[in-house]
């Protein structure tokens, strides 16, 4: 979290023995995973203790609820949950009657999830409470700031490639060794 002036204070002698740091209070990525995780945790509590329902699930809930059926790979894309996470959310799901699995007719190794009425009403019933969270985390901007807070995190989110490959290049230039381990374990999954 933000630190008060008396602690940004307190700091200032022990920044210059560590030499250069992050300034967290000017720090994007810190206020975008303070925000995230926090969001994800208090979402998580509420639809557990009220419906026993994870966030993943709720996730997927989403997904399908807009899309109708969504592969096991698509969903892994657009959540970024990984595909061992996303198969035993699947499966549990299946367990619960909220969604039906069948093999994809184009490929018959992908697995196909397709909404049930029962996952239908669980996601209305949870989406009016995330739509709740929503209204009251939003409550803080004027309807000008919302609309400008989503297209500046929709840029944001667009950009994360040239994010991911500004890495890449970083590491190939100083730490080529990180590129070998990273190729390493991308082979192994």
């Amino acid at each position: 979290m933000p630190r008060t002036k008396t602690t940004a204070a307190r700091k200032t002698a022990s920044k210059a023995a560590a030499g250069d740091v992050i300034n967290l209070d000017n720090y994007a990525p810190a206020y975008l995973t303070w925000i995230a995780n926090t969001l994800s945790c208090g979402a998580s509590q509420a639809y557990l203790a009220a419906f026993d329902v994870g966030i993943e699930s709720w996730r997927v809930l989403v997904l399908l609820a807009i899309e109708g059926s969504i592969s096991a790979q698509k969903a892994c894309g657009v959540i970024g949950m990984d595909k061992a996470s996303m198969s035993r959310c699947f499966k549990s799901m299946q367990a619960r009657g909220f969604i039906e699995l069948a093999l994809d007719p184009q490929d018959g190794r992908a697995r196909i999830a397709t909404l049930t009425p029962s996952g239908r009403a669980m996601h209305d019933q949870i989406r009016d409470i995330a739509m709740e969270r929503e209204r009251v985390f939003m409550s803080v901007l004027s309807a000008a700031e919302r609309k400008l807070l989503l297209d500046l995190l929709r840029r944001l989110h667009e950009n994360l490639p040239a994010v991911e490959a500004a890495t890449r290049d970083h590491l190939t230039r100083h730490h080529p060794h990180a590129l070998q381990r990273r190729g390493s374990r991308d082979a192994e999954s």
